[in-house]
């Protein structure tokens, strides 16, 4: 007899209080960053110390910056030291990308990145989306040894993206998972489950309300700012458990 398995939830947050919702909310893996207002870039030592003490694995975002995914030789070699603390600190895996100018994978930068991460769990983030040709990035991806893609099918959303995620899931041919992320919710969780992927990524979150008088004013807080939410984490995994 056949069990179906559910599909697993992968949360990103970046603070305590999003780790601690995202867990009681049931997400199954965490992606662990700071200023996801940017995208998430690489979370402290002591957060990814601290999400180690958790029973939930958790894959640390490796991004020394915002922007774009062209990196220096001198950026690499940050995310190098991230990867090193990723894993002396005990997580399960790690998270990163890297492109060419013009758009697609940096296949060389790549190699010594997950060189370095060898035993981790590895996640090849969005850098995936702005690539020209998502066949060949799969491929680079499959070779490199990544466990998944996390994509938005190469749109701002991934309900936009559907054929680019369909593309991506045909290139993959099973070797790769496809992780559909940006926009994933409750209310559309059965549209990428319809697809035949085993994982979904979303933040679940809420806005924050930013009457913060001086910590608003000085730019400590920023006006638009976010927080993960148990309630939206529970609703996308119990949408997730009926499909």
């Amino acid at each position: 007899m056949t069990v179906e398995r559910t599909a697993l939830l992968e949360i990103c947050i970046d603070d305590l209080a999003g780790l601690e919702a995202a867990i009681e909310g049931g997400a199954d893996r965490i992606e662990l960053c700071s200023a996801l207002a940017l995208g998430g870039l690489t979370p402290s030592l002591g957060l990814m110390e601290l999400a180690a003490t958790f029973d939930i694995p958790c894959n640390a975002m490796i991004r020394p910056r915002a922007g774009d995914f062209v990196y220096s030789e001198e950026e690499i070699d940050i995310m190098l030291s991230d990867i090193a603390a990723a894993r002396n600190a005990g997580l399960a895996g790690v998270v990163f990308g890297a492109s060419l100018p013009d758009g697609r994978l940096d296949r060389m930068a790549l190699q010594t990145l997950t060189r370095a991460a060898e035993g981790l769990d590895l996640t090849l983030h969005r850098a995936f989306d702005l690539v020209p040709d998502i066949a060949e990035a799969v491929e680079i991806a499959v070779k490199l040894g990544f466990s998944r893609i996390l994509t938005s099918g190469g749109a701002k959303t991934a309900v936009e993206g559907i054929d680019g995620l369909q593309r991506a899931i045909a290139a993959a041919e099973g070797r790769i998972s496809i992780m559909p992320g940006s926009g994933v919710s409750s209310d559309n969780a059965a549209r990428f489950l319809a697809l035949g992927v085993t994982e979904l990524h979303a933040s679940c979150s809420v806005p924050v309300d930013a009457s913060g008088g001086k910590v608003v004013d000085f730019g400590f807080q920023p006006e638009s700012a976010r927080r993960t939410d148990t309630t939206k984490v529970l609703a996308l995994k119990q949408a997730m458990s009926a499909n």
